[in-house]
C-alpha cells in the first residue's frame, strides 16, 4: 500500500494487551505495557486480500486504533505524547497463530507477513478527535464483533508514545498499533473483516480485508502447527469449547434444592448467598445450574448515557460475551423501575448457551421472555428501557446481585424457590451432603405423614437414628 505519509515507516510497533475486556478475556492485567514489532512490509490497505497460507488454520483477526507519529520523538513526557500523533486510522494485526511457536515473544512469522497489518481507508487529523473518546468497531460478515471504546484503556495513548520514546525514536510515519479490545477470533477464506473508528460524526469509514488461501509455505523453516493451548488463544476465552463446568458437578447440584444448598451454606458460616428479591419469570424457571458471568449496572447519568449506553455498551457485551454454561447475573442495585434485559437480548443469550439470566432489577417482554424456555430471574417486570435508570458500565467483575456478592466464575443454581450462589471450592462436598440432608428429610416427611410428631424427629434426633439408617437399608434395596 501507500503509506499515509507518501513514504514507508521506518517501524510498525504493536502493543500485546491494552483494552481492559481482553485483558479479561486473556486473565491478566499487565502493570506496563509491553511490545513486538512488524516489518513495514506487512502493511496493506483497504480492500486487500489478507492470505492465510495453505496449512495454516488459525489465521486471527485483530481490530486496533492505529496512531501514525507526525514529528520526531525522543524522551518526551506522558503528558505531551499525544501531541506526537499525526493522524489516526483503523488497523488490523492479523496473524497466524500456527507460526507463535516458531518465533515466541517476536511474532515475526506469525504477525510480520506481507499484507498482515491493512490500514486505513482514511485518516482521522489527531488534532481533531479525543484520544479517550475514540470507538473502536469490527465487524467479521457483517456481524459486530468487537465493540470498545479508549476510555477502557489500561495505557493511554500519551502514556504509549512516551514509554517507547524513552528507548526507542520514533520517527515520522512511524506506526503504533495500539492493541484490540475483547472479541478477537479466527477467520477462514472467504470471511470479509471490517474495522472502523469513530470519533462522533468523525470516521476512518471501514477497512475492508477479505480473507484468501495461500499457497502453501516452501518446507525449508518452520511449518504451520497446532494444538489445543494455541486453539484457545486463537479463539480466545468466549469460543472456548470445553465446558465450564464439569458435568458431573452440574448434575450433582441439579439434584437439589435451592433450599438445601441455603442450609448447608449456613451451616458453613455463609448466610449471605442467597439472591433475594428475584423470581423465575413465568410460571416455572426450571432449575438453572452454570458460572457466573457478570454484568454491572449503575445509576443513570444523563451527560453520561451515549457513551455508556448506546451502541455495542456493556450490556450488550455482556450478552456476546456469553458462553454455553454461563448464568448471566447483573447488578441493577436492586432497582426494578427499569428494564435491564429485553426478549431479543434473552434470546441471543440462549443461542450462545447461557444457562440462564438472573437481576436484580426488572425484566420487559416478560411474556416473551417466559416463551424462550431460556430460565431467567428477575425482581419484577417493568416496560420501560434501561435508560430510565441505569448505565451498563462493565462486565466480568465482582458485583452485588440481590444482596449477594457474586464474583465471576461462582456458580449460580436456581428453582422455584430463588437463586443462590455457591463457592466453586466447595460445591463437591456441598452435594454430598445435601443429598444427606434430602434423604433425611424424606424419612422425616414419611413419619410425619404417618402421624409423627416432629418432637426430636425434625431435625432427626437421636431416638430416630437407627429406625433412619434401617430405613436408609430399604431405600438401596
Amino acid at each position: 500500500m501507500t503509506h499515509p505519509l507518501g513514504n514507508p515507516p521506518s517501524k510498525v510497533i504493536a502493543v500485546h494487551l491494552n483494552y481492559r475486556s481482553r485483558a479479561r478475556e486473556r486473565g491478566r492485567i499487565p502493570a506496563q505495557p509491553s511490545y513486538f514489532l512488524k516489518p513495514p512490509s506487512s502493511l496493506a490497505g483497504t480492500k486487500e486480500a489478507i492470505v492465510r497460507p495453505a496449512g495454516c488454520e488459525l489465521l486471527g483477526f485483530e481490530g486496533e486504533i492505529a496512531l501514525v507519529i507526525g514529528s520526531r520523538a525522543q524522551r518526551v513526557a506522558p503528558e505531551d505524547g499525544w501531541s506526537y500523533v499525526r493522524w489516526v486510522t483503523a488497523a488490523n494485526d492479523a496473524g497466524v497463530y500456527d507460526l507463535r511457536y516458531a518465533d515466541r515473544g517476536s511474532n515475526l512469522r506469525s504477525k510480520g507477513a506481507d499484507g498482515f497489518t491493512p490500514l486505513g481507508p482514511r485518516l482521522l487529523d489527531a488534532r481533531e478527535v479525543d484520544p479517550a473518546g475514540l470507538r473502536l468497531s469490527t465487524w467479521v460478515n457483517g456481524e459486530l464483533v468487537q465493540d470498545d471504546t479508549t476510555d477502557t484503556l489500561l495505557f493511554p495513548f500519551g502514556q504509549l508514545v512516551a514509554d517507547l520514546s524513552r528507548l526507542v525514536t520514533l520517527e515520522p510515519g512511524d506506526v503504533i498499533l495500539t492493541g484490540t479490545p475483547a472479541g478477537a477470533s479466527v477467520v477462514r477464506p472467504g470471511d470479509l473483516v471490517e474495522v472502523e473508528v469513530s470519533c462522533g460524526e468523525l470516521s476512518t469509514g471501514r477497512l475492508r480485508n477479505p480473507i484468501a488461501d495461500g499457497a502453501p509455505l516452501a518446507p525449508y523453516g518452520a511449518m504451520p502447527r497446532s494444538d489445543e493451548a494455541e486453539r484457545e488463544s486463537a479463539y480466545g476465552s468466549a469460543y472456548l469449547r470445553e465446558p465450564l463446568l464439569d458435568p458431573r458437578l452440574a448434575d450433582g447440584l441439579r439434584s437439589v434444592a435451592v433450599a438445601t444448598l441455603s442450609a448447608q451454606l449456613r451451616a458453613r458460616g455463609l448466610p449471605h448467598m442467597s439472591v433475594d428479591g428475584v423470581r423465575p419469570v413465568g410460571s416455572d424457571g426450571g432449575t438453572m445450574v452454570g458460572v457466573a458471568h457478570t454484568l454491572r449496572y449503575l445509576p443513570l447519568r444523563e451527560d453520561l448515557f451515549k457513551r455508556y449506553g448506546t451502541g455495542m455498551n456493556a450490556q450488550k457485551r455482556a450478552i456476546e460475551e456469553v458462553r454455553p454454561g454461563h448464568v448471566l447475573v447483573m447488578d441493577a442495585r436492586r432497582d426494578a423501575t427499569a428494564g435491564t434485559l429485553g426478549d431479543i437480548l434473552a434470546l441471543r443469550a440462549l443461542k450462545r448457551g447461557a444457562a440462564g439470566v438472573v437481576t436484580d432489577g426488572a425484566v420487559r417482554d416478560a411474556a416473551a421472555i417466559a416463551d424462550l424456555g431460556l430460565p431467567v430471574y428477575a425482581a419484577g417486570a417493568h416496560p420501560s428501557v434501561l435508560g430510565r435508570r441505569h448505565v451498563p458500565w462493565d462486565t466480568g467483575v465482582p458485583i452485588a446481585c440481590g444482596g449477594a456478592l457474586v464474583q465471576p466464575g461462582d456458580l449460580i443454581v436456581g428453582d422455584s424457590d430463588g437463586v443462590i450462589v455457591v463457592p466453586p471450592d466447595l460445591v463437591e462436598e456441598l452435594i454430598v451432603d445435601c443429598r444427606e440432608q434430602e434423604r433425611q428429610e424424606r424419612f422425616i416427611t414419611e413419619r410425619v405423614a404417618a402421624g409423627e410428631s416432629v418432637e426430636g424427629l425434625y431435625p432427626l434426633g437421636p431416638a430416630w437414628r437407627d429406625a433412619y439408617q434401617n430405613w436408609c437399608k430399604g431405600e438401596t434395596q
